[in-house]
This record gives C-alpha cells, structure tokens and sequence, in this order.
C-alpha cells in the first residue's frame, strides 16, 4: 500500500509542478508569483521531479519553439514528423540538449524565464540524479512486496519526460477538436484529464495557449487549473 502511494503522489506532484510551473508559469506566464513563491516553486520542481529534473529555461524555450512551428519540421516533438514514440523523444532530447547547452541561440524566446544559476548547475550533476534514482530504489527496497514491484522504479527515474511524451504524442494523435481552426494536429484525448491534469486539452491550449484554463467545454475538467485557482484565492499566485 505504501509502494502505492509513493507511486501515485510521485505521479501527480511531478504532474503538477510540470504543467503549473515549467508550462504555465515559466513557458507562458500566464499568471504571476513573487519573487518568493517564484523560488519555492523551483525548488520544489527540482526536489519532486528529481532524477528527471527538467531545466525551467530549457523546458521553455523548447515549448515556445513547439507553439511557435507546430506540427512542422521545425516542432521539436511532432508526432506528424516521427515514426514512433521512441523517435519522438529522441528529437525531443536533442533539441533540449542543444537548448541546455547553448549549442542554438533562441534569444528572442529567453523573455521572462525564471533562473537560479546555482541550482540548475547543480540538478545536471549525474551524482544528483543518481542519488535520486537511489532514494526511489530504497524506498521500494524497504517497503515493496513483490519483486515486480522494483520494474516501477525505471518510471519515477523519468517521471518529467515521461508526462512530456504522453501529451506530445496523444495530444497530437487522439481525440477530438473544438476548434478547428488550429490547423496543426492538437487534440483534446480526454474530456476529463485525470492522467496529465489538463495538458491533454491539446487542442485547447493551442487556441488561446495564453490562457491559464485548458479546458472550454462544460463537460471538460482541468485539474491543474482547479488548483492554480486556489492557489490565487490563497494569494499564492496571481491570475
């Protein structure tokens, strides 16, 4: 029970720190936090997401790129221009890298990206990411009870990718449109995303990719945008 637990909560708070801070915050500024909550939020993305820590800059230029040619030759995860998932996320990893690196130059997309030079030298550390993986691999060495439970540890290893390959390539392939207008392949695959707690309303957000809320339908449910909501009511951030 407690593996399960682990499992889950690691699933969503990852979940949450991708889709409010690295997506809504850092790549589209669709609310504001002071300069305080602006540093929590990052610690804590790195501290939940850790072995597979995305950089903020990185993750936001990478995104700005796939808003700004998307579904093109020159969208960084297009699924219209991969064979297949693995292909996908190798294009992905090369242009992140690239963009982490400094290899490309995208300074007309670095506006208002939130830093802290000292942790995110820190986070690339191979020493960090690996204490991590040990930290999973402990915790289901003192409390799983089966052995197959240990083939889980590999998915906390990559959690921030792994959400990122689930919405790059089904919010691009399944589901339906309400608005056809987008002309790229953006699809909303649920009506109520409890996997990715909203990033599946693809279609959605490529409509009006400034607007906080992901979901339009009244039938349609955004749970990253339910909590961000409450975290306005309690003067956390600012919509």
């Amino acid at each position: 029970m407690i593996i399960l637990f682990f499992f889950i909560g690691h699933w969503y708070l990852s979940l949450f720190m991708q889709t409010m801070f690295l997506h809504r915050y850092a790549s589209h500024q669709m609310f504001t936090l002071t300069k305080f909550w602006e540093r929590v939020f990052f610690f804590f993305t790195f501290i939940i997401q850790g072995s597979s820590f995305l950089n903020p800059r990185a993750y936001a230029i990478l995104h700005r790129l796939h808003h700004a040619h998307s579904d093109t030759d020159k969208d960084p995860h297009s699924p219209r221009f991969s064979r297949n998932l693995v292909r996908m996320n190798k294009n992905t990893v090369e242009s992140y890298e690239n963009i982490l690196n400094n290899r490309v130059s995208y300074e007309n997309l670095e506006y208002n990206i939130p830093r802290w030079e000292a942790l995110e030298n820190f986070s690339e550390k191979w020493v960090v990411r690996l204490g991590f993986v040990f930290i999973y691999a402990f915790i289901y060495y003192t409390y799983s009870t089966s052995a197959w439970q240990f083939l889980l540890v590999p998915i906390h290893a990559v959690m921030g990718p792994l959400h990122g390959s689930i919405v790059n390539w089904c919010g691009h392939r399944y589901g339906y449109k309400n608005f056809s207008k987008v002309k790229d392949d953006s699809k909303n695959t649920l009506p109520f995303d409890f996997i990715t707690m909203g990033e599946l309303f693809q279609n959605n957000h490529h409509n009006d990719p400034n607007n906080v809320k992901f979901s339009r339908k009244w039938f349609e449910i955004d749970p990253g945008y339910v909590i961000i909501y409450m975290l306005n009511k309690l003067g956390i951030t600012k919509l």
